[in-house]
């Protein structure tokens, strides 16, 4: 359960008491970035006691609103259950239901915010607010100041990734903390969305891949593996030809005189050679 998830729901008008019911229930059981989510539409109906239309055309309106996003599917003993993201970017575009600071009423008599404080005669006050009062309630962050607090290294990576197929910027932008909260190198991953972002030229919008999408799928595991592949395959070379240039040292091969000062140090620093085979070869004062 996410108490965040929750009270970001329960701030906002989704247009119905269904719409609002089920949302609810969901976002319960949603992790901090809105994720996670495994219940079936059987499951759904029991608990909020909807009927199963209801239910059934409810998640199919938020797939197309753009509210929920399908992100897998977990197996189970009827066959597979959808996993589903609340996507927080359209949630928070959703107009909050909390009541206006300003009050709008009469003026003359103005009716008191807090509860009344009792009787003063004995200089005991009631208590300030009572315990449901909604401003106790935790609310998110605005836009402005989650978007502030955004690492430069993530809004980096968000920026490289193709401006035509940007969307849901702040799951995007929790998808790619994720990812350097696990570890990931943040300029591998900005290398591996301009590796996409080339490869990906000149296609047509059906064969693309939206940026929420992208980096809640971990698309860019591929490139990185590329990447790594491509590193070893540089390295195994690199120590192929040191051992070439090691054996020319040691036969006091004529083709000595092309190595270079650089490779002389590298080839001592692997402890390929000694100085005696590199004064030998004529490679050392």
């Amino acid at each position: 359960m996410s108490w965040k998830i929750a009270n970001l729901c329960a701030d906002r008008i989704f247009g119905s008491a269904a719409r609002k019911q089920i949302i609810m229930f969901l976002a319960d059981k949603a992790s901090d970035d809105g994720s996670g989510i495994w219940c079936s539409k059987g499951t759904i109906q029991r608990h909020t006691e909807l009927g199963e239309s209801t239910v059934k055309r409810t998640i199919t309106d938020f797939l197309r609103e753009g509210i929920l996003v399908e992100t897998g599917r977990r197996p189970c003993k009827n066959g597979f259950t959808v996993i589903y993201r609340i996507m927080l970017d359209r949630v928070m575009a959703f107009e909050s239901s909390a009541e206006p600071d300003e009050g709008t009423g009469s003026t003359v008599n103005p009716v008191q915010r807090d509860p009344g404080r009792g009787s003063t005669m004995d200089g005991v006050r009631g208590p300030g607010w009572t315990p449901n009062h909604p401003e106790t309630i935790h609310k998110p962050p605005t836009r402005k100041r989650g978007e502030a607090a955004v690492d430069e290294r993530v809004e980096r990576i968000w920026a490289a990734y193709p401006k035509d197929r940007q969307r849901g910027k702040a799951a995007s932008l929790v998808a790619i903390t994720e990812a350097l909260a696990e570890g990931i190198d943040p300029d591998d991953l900005l290398r591996a969305v301009q590796a996409y972002s080339t490869e990906s030229a000149g296609f047509t919008r059906s064969k693309v891949c939206f940026s929420d999408n992208w980096f809640a799928d971990r698309r860019w595991q591929r490139f990185l593996k590329a990447a790594a592949e491509e590193r070893d395959a540089r390295t195994a070379l690199a120590a192929d030809h040191h051992a070439r240039l090691a054996a020319w040292v040691r036969d006091r091969n004529p083709m000595c005189k092309h190595i270079t000062a650089l490779q002389v140090a590298a080839l001592v620093a692997a402890g390929l050679v000694t100085d005696g085979q590199l004064r030998a070869a004529g490679l050392a004062g």
